[in-house]
């Protein structure tokens, strides 16, 4: 018997070339048992002996996972500083809209021949528990100042709209029941206009025209950043009355009354959206003569709190469906690992079949390899996320918004670059396993 192995342990020196080592079993005290810590030593050591090839091979684990992390960060950035900046407006702001939400053909800044200032009236006139109510009138032209002209979109709206969309100005002052009631020829511009028009002049006093009229600046609202329908900064705001009247004519089809684009209001309480909803619709309804049912609508009640759900799912499904599409890099990765795993079983034959004369199992082969096709997962996962964060933190520090990785991103992508290595890592594993030792020992 000895000498058979003998004989056995000198073929095997003459099979393997000068300068080739036998690798150490990987049982453990108990032959049964497959030690794991030298595994997982013994595939780094692989690994590591063609560090290049490795690193090309997790290099599509790498930006897979980059991707995901970075574009999960960034949609959840861009998530949160849209709803803190929905939230700065209020929860409790509902809006009434022309047209309705089925069948909108009357848009929110369309002509807008359903709402009248006689329903902004006649809602005022309910009693509602209410903060506010702001009529508005929305347009589009071009204001000429004496050194610049630009053109912009205007607000028409009353004192109220200040309050409710807390506007905060940084000079002058704005318009007052008086201006209103009388059509002054008066306008408060956003921050951004105001520096377009006038540099950085004064720009409170000044004469501009707009549509062949007149207009004195009366006021310039401090910064307040973009918004969900454009940015405050770089509307123009004037007396609802001015807008209706002056500018762009806005009566209604009879000649009796004048057209409002929206109606804005803000609740002293959230709880009682559903009342105050309700009673607006049955007061609307009585108004322009349609049926009780809300079959004929031709307004709609849009709440805060429900725009800003909308919202949010609408983000969420786009930065998901963008984080699937960047994985389609995780599966070229894997598809990647199962090639490379494939060659480097072809080039580890010998190896394979020495292994198995001296008694390794095929369970510890295919151990060997799937744990070489964790550890490339795992390795480039952390690359990635590494880069992931990194990208995220540029992102937050340059100050367009506050892009984080959260723990749950992180482990959801080094899990699915795992689970991506270990179902391409076991098809090369398993044809590594089932090679025939004695075919292995012979081949060249």
């Amino acid at each position: 018997m000895a000498t058979i192995t003998s004989e056995i342990e000198s073929s095997i020196a003459h099979t393997l070339p000068a300068g080739d080592f036998v690798l150490e079993p990987l049982t453990g005290a108990d032959d049964n048992n497959v030690d794991l810590i030298a595994v997982v030593r013994v595939s780094i050591e692989s690994l590591w002996a063609k560090k290049m090839r490795s690193f090309l091979t997790m290099l599509g684990v790498i930006i897979g996972v980059f991707s995901v992390v970075a574009l999960l960060a960034v949609g959840s950035g861009a998530s949160n500083a849209i709803t803190s900046q929905v939230q700065s407006f209020g929860t409790n702001l509902v809006v009434i809209a022309p047209g309705s939400i089925t069948n909108r053909s009357a848009g929110f800044s369309g002509p807008a021949q359903t709402m009248t200032l006689e329903d902004a009236n006649a809602i005022a006139a309910l009693n509602l528990p209410l903060k506010g109510v702001a009529p508005q009138f929305n347009g589009n032209t071009r204001i000429v100042a004496a050194a610049a002209d630009k053109d912009a979109a205007f607000v028409g709206a009353a004192p109220s709209y200040q309050a409710l969309n807390h506007l905060v100005l940084s000079s002058g002052s704005f318009f007052d029941d008086s201006q209103v009631r009388n059509a002054a020829p008066v306008m408060v511009l956003g921050a951004n206009l105001a520096k377009e028009l006038f540099g950085s002049g004064q720009a409170v006093g000044q004469i501009v025209r707009a549509k062949d009229q007149s207009l004195q600046v009366i006021g310039v609202l401090a910064t307040q950043g973009g918004g969900g329908f454009g940015s405050v900064d770089d509307q123009a705001f004037v007396p609802i009355t001015v807008a209706q009247q002056r500018l762009f004519g806005a009566r209604t089809p009879d000649g009796n009354g004048y057209r409002v684009t929206a109606i804005t209001l803000e609740l002293v309480h959230g709880e009682d959206l559903p009342a105050i909803q309700q009673r607006i619709q049955i007061l609307l309804r009585e108004r322009h003569h349609l049926k009780a049912d809300g079959s004929e609508d031709d307004f709609s009640v849009l709440s805060q709190t429900a725009f800003l759900s909308t919202l949010n799912s609408i983000t969420a499904l786009l930065t998901t469906f963008l984080a699937a599409l960047a994985g389609i890099s995780l599966f070229v990765g894997g598809v990647g690992i199962m090639n490379i795993m494939l060659v480097s079983v072809t080039e580890r034959t010998r190896e394979i079949g020495l292994r198995k004369a001296v008694g390794a199992r095929e369970r510890d082969i295919l151990l060997q390899f799937i744990a070489e096709a964790l550890v490339i997962s795992l390795v480039g996962g952390l690359i990635g996320l590494v880069l992931g964060g990194a990208f995220a933190l540029a992102i937050t520090l340059s100050g367009a918004l506050t892009a984080s990785v959260s723990p749950g991103v992180a482990l959801m992508a080094i899990s699915v670059a795992m689970a991506f290595g270990l179902f391409f890592g076991i098809y090369p594993a398993r044809q590594a396993a089932r090679l025939n030792p004695i075919d292995a020992l012979r081949y060249e």
